[in-house]
């Protein structure tokens, strides 16, 4: 496991209405602080990212769709720098088991849809979106500088 990240099994509770699923509490073992939240989606063949911050902490649940999460730990200082690490994240009406991802600063991040057209995922981010110096670092998502080769069917990022 790469050095900071952490997971939360998630518990869907259905009953005749629907589901409930709770995502992050702020008694959580995890919980770190509140920044906003959001919602994101990506289509199948394409991969948004690879980014990273600098500040901020994410955590990722899937809502819709089925998303492949990979991780890359680049940091100079990590007892795991050079680890990639992959995570399959399902939205909660489907069978197996859902999960919080956290993903600590510094390490990079991207995702993409699979066995799906779209998937959506919900971050709980511990910081607010700064418009004017926005904690947000990229790279390519074909760069030579992460090791991981993305599904065949990846062939474009965002």
């Amino acid at each position: 496991m790469i050095d900071g990240v952490k997971i939360k099994k998630l518990k869907v509770m259905p009953d005749e209405r629907g589901f409930l699923m709770e995502m992050l509490r702020s008694d959580d073992e995890i919980f770190e602080k509140f920044g906003q939240v959001y919602l994101t989606g990506v289509k199948r063949g394409v991969a948004k990212g690879w980014h990273y911050h600098q500040k901020q902490t994410d955590h990722f649940v899937c809502v819709a769709g089925k998303a492949l999460v990979v991780l890359y730990d680049p940091r100079p200082d990590s007892p795991t720098k050079g680890e990639v690490l992959e995570f399959i994240l399902s939205e909660p009406e489907t069978n197996g088991e859902h999960i919080l991802l956290k993903i600590p600063v510094g390490v990079y991040h991207g995702f993409t849809a699979i066995d799906c057209e779209q998937a959506k995922i919900i971050n709980l981010p511990t910081e607010k979106y700064d418009y004017k110096k926005p904690d947000e670092y990229r790279v390519a998502w074909n760069s030579a500088e992460v090791p991981y080769q993305w599904p065949k069917e990846v062939n474009r990022g965002g």
